[in-house]
């Protein structure tokens, strides 16, 4: 088949709206050294958009960068790169993909040149290594750097002294920066309107994850989903952008559900939903559509995931809130899901379960992701106990290309859904008995 001849995806008017959103915050990255514009460097949980853009500064996410060029597949040789250098096999290879990106000119995912950042602020959520990176960057960089300590939720709550603690950090440490490097006066207002938009788009996120509780699901939680949560959680929560992304999704969403139909896959629409799942852990994005390939082709929808929840806990109720705005903050830094315990994971997933009438979970525990992959074997079977759902558990990694096994992946999955139909049999014997 040519590719005259090959099908051709129909782009929907979110998708269009979200790729030109993410080239032009490229654009405005790349042009910073002409234009003078500072830069942050962050991560996404516990992402400061809103607080980062009152001072008129960009927003540089590594970890997009990285994803981004995994997608690409130029993942591979920044991270050879990066362990002739001496980092071991074992290290992040977001972490790997980074530092292999900036020795070989740090290139972003457009092939364009990104600037140095002006300030590294890390918000620390649950995941040591970001510490650790942000130690590398800062040796590389030689630049100013802001640590907001985020307590963990070791007892599965989030405290009033937890948020004090953080709102006072917020004062005394974050802002106090942001206006030295930027030379821009914290107008506290100015804040209240970010988080209004953020409000906004967010309660549009949450109605959209949400319309997988209907039969079929209109979407898929997990493979669409990372698209879905792309604005919210990176540089462009509290615009305007994102407002109207939100938008747009939510009202092709709508369609779909008042349609009857299934979710959008590559290859055009799913259109015989056979197995609900629910996933855990972030996806492969070397081969990201041959992933997902493995689950379409088998009639299989995940219709909830946790990896779309690890810039924010929405669906629990959480919103930014412009009447509280540090306070709003700090929450947001303390509810991601990174930053919950192993009891409080489970029973998250366990809700979702129950909620989303799934027939069981998958776990793609990720070699180099240790954030996510602790316990996640113990997660498996308390599931699995709780529910009465069969589980499975698979391996990859996020944009190292070497520790994506195709045949390996798809023979577990395809064992999985004969397990699934198996159980299914069984069951209807049982009432039929």
């Amino acid at each position: 088949m040519t590719n005259r001849d090959a099908p051709q995806v129909i782009k929907d008017s979110s998708m269009l709206k979200q790729k030109e959103m993410i080239a032009g915050n490229y654009a405005k990255l790349e042009a910073a050294p002409a234009t003078g514009q500072k830069v942050v460097s962050t991560f996404v949980p516990g992402n400061l958009n809103e607080l980062i853009m009152c001072f008129d500064m960009l927003n540089n996410l590594p970890e997009i960068n990285a994803l981004q060029n995994g997608m690409r597949k130029r993942t591979g040789a920044y991270i050879m790169e990066a362990e002739k250098r001496g980092h071991s096999e074992d290290v992040c290879t977001y972490v790997k993909a980074d530092l292999g990106m900036i020795a070989k000119g740090n290139l972003g995912p457009d092939g364009q040149k990104l600037p140095d950042p002006d300030l590294l602020l890390l918000s620390y959520t649950g995941c040591f290594t970001f510490m650790k990176w942000f130690e590398l960057l800062r040796d590389h960089y030689k630049c100013e750097t802001a640590m907001l300590h985020v307590p963990y939720q070791g007892d599965g709550k989030i405290t009033p002294n937890m948020i004090a603690y953080v709102v006072k950090q917020l004062k005394e440490e974050v802002i106090p920066k942001l206006e030295k490097i930027s030379g821009v006066k914290f107008d506290i207002d100015r804040l209240r309107e970010y988080l209004a938009r953020s409000a906004r788009a967010e309660e549009d996120l949450v109605w959209v994850l949400e319309t997988a509780k209907s039969k079929p699901s209109p979407i898929d939680a997990y493979f669409g989903g990372v698209y879905y949560i792309g604005p919210i959680f990176t540089a462009f929560r509290g615009t305007e952008d994102a407002v109207e992304y939100y938008r747009l999704l939510r009202t092709e969403i709508t369609e779909r559900l008042a349609r009857g139909q299934g979710p959008v896959t590559p290859t055009g629409e799913l259109t015989e939903e056979r197995y609900r799942l629910v996933v855990e852990g972030p996806p492969n994005w070397t081969s990201f559509r041959d992933f997902w390939k493995m689950f379409y082709e088998e009639g299989a929808v995940v219709v909830a995931s946790t990896y779309s929840k690890v810039g924010g806990l929405y669906d629990l109720g959480f919103r930014h809130d412009p009447a509280r705005p540090l306070e709003s903050l700090a929450e947001y830094c303390l509810g991601c899901y990174t930053n919950r315990n192993l009891p409080s994971r489970i029973d998250l997933i366990e809700r979702y379960m129950h909620e989303y009438q799934a027939d069981g979970l998958v776990i793609n525990s990720i070699k180099s992701c240790n954030s996510f992959s602790a316990g996640q074997l113990l997660v498996l079977r308390e599931i699995e106990r709780r529910t009465g759902k069969p589980g499975a558990f698979i391996e990859s990694d996020l944009v190292d290309p070497r520790y994506f096994s195709p045949a390996n992946i798809k023979n577990r999955l395809e064992s999985y859904f004969q397990m699934i139909d198996q159980r299914r049999a069984g069951s209807r014997a049982a009432r039929a008995a």
